[in-house]
């Protein structure tokens, strides 16, 4: 145990921490620099005018931001926001309900909008087009289409998929359609400090940085990470310091690249089992006992981006960096 003074743990000011540490302003917002300037002349030239801003679609990979983005364009727009997603969204009267609810300048967020079924992006068209929902009452030579007004609102919607939506919907975000990027070292360990400050924890910006390299270039995991370091923390009754940190890394089994078991897994199969590659997805699944979608969507595009995996039309192999990051570890 450590011999510095044990600090002083509280309970988190909010029931909901992920809640507490999300930025509430644009200051407070760190990264997405073109996408933050971008939304802030869009949203204020719709707020003076006296508009609903356009709708707008923010698309990336999980983790980077979208929904804290939407939080921030209602609180720009001065208006309410009613959230959902596109599973929830399961008949075209729940849609309706949705909508018809709304208020006159309301920001209605949908959370993987890839989801919704076709039936009910072809209600939505119209909705954000024209401001107005055709709803058909009754069915065979009886049923009539009904035309309700709906009030101005913004939709703001949000994908990991940004593939899986169909043309016609994606072309009816008028406001944009914007990219999240991943973020620098520095940047996340900037959130960390922050988020740090919010929990009330003590820690130096070099131990913050080092939180930081292991975080996949995302906020939300390194805020997770953060908040496991503090737990062992609290329970210790000791500073949050390197031991600490070093001890939280390892029993989450997560190595200075980030790369957790399963990474290392795949890793060590195509080095150890099939001499570096080529070797076939399917092959690797089972080896390695992961689903082949695990492995082609949440395994490899890390290692790709850490240049230790290249895809190859024969199959994948493991790169120069991979055998030396295995023979470190």
């Amino acid at each position: 145990m450590s011999n510095t003074t044990p600090h002083t743990f509280t309970r988190d000011a909010a029931g909901n921490l992920d809640q507490t540490l999300r930025p509430h302003s644009w200051e407070e917002y760190v990264g997405q620099a073109k996408t933050k300037e971008n939304l802030r002349i869009l949203l204020t030239a719709a707020r003076e005018r006296g508009h609903a801003a356009e709708h707008i679609l923010l698309y990336g990979p999980p983790g980077l931001g979208k929904t804290t983005l939407a939080h921030l364009i209602a609180k720009t727009l001065g208006t309410n926001m009613r959230s959902t997603s596109g599973p929830a969204i399961e008949r075209v009267g729940d849609l309706a309900a949705i909508l018809t609810n709304l208020s006159p300048g309301d920001v209605l967020f949908i959370d993987e909008i890839h989801r919704l079924s076709k039936s009910i992006e072809e209600v939505l068209y119209p909705a954000m087009e024209s401001g107005v929902l055709d709803i058909i009452i009754g069915k065979g030579p009886s049923a009539r289409t009904v035309q309700l007004e709906l009030p101005p609102f913004t939709l703001v919607s949000a994908t990991t998929r940004i593939s899986l939506l169909s043309a016609p919907l994606r072309s009816r975000f008028s406001g944009g359609t914007f990219r999240l990027e991943f973020y620098s070292n520095e940047e996340i360990a900037q959130i960390l400090k922050r988020s740090a400050s919010l929990l009330e924890v003590q820690v130096s910006d070099e131990l913050l940085l080092d939180i930081a390299k292991r975080c996949r270039a995302t906020p939300r995991t390194a805020n997770y990470l953060l908040k496991r370091c503090r737990d062992l923390a609290q329970l210790e009754q000791s500073d949050l310091n390197e031991d600490v940190i070093n001890r939280t890394f390892e029993l989450l089994e997560i190595d200075p690249l980030g790369l957790n078991a399963p990474d290392r897994g795949v890793l060590r199969t195509i080095i150890e089992t099939f001499n570096g590659g080529p070797v076939g997805l399917n092959t690797i699944a089972a080896a390695t006992g992961e689903e082949q979608s695990t492995i082609a969507d949440v395994i490899e595009p890390y290692l790709i981006r850490q240049g230790l995996l290249e895809r190859t039309p024969k199959g994948r192999v493991a790169s120069a960096a991979a055998y030396t990051h295995m023979q470190n570890i």
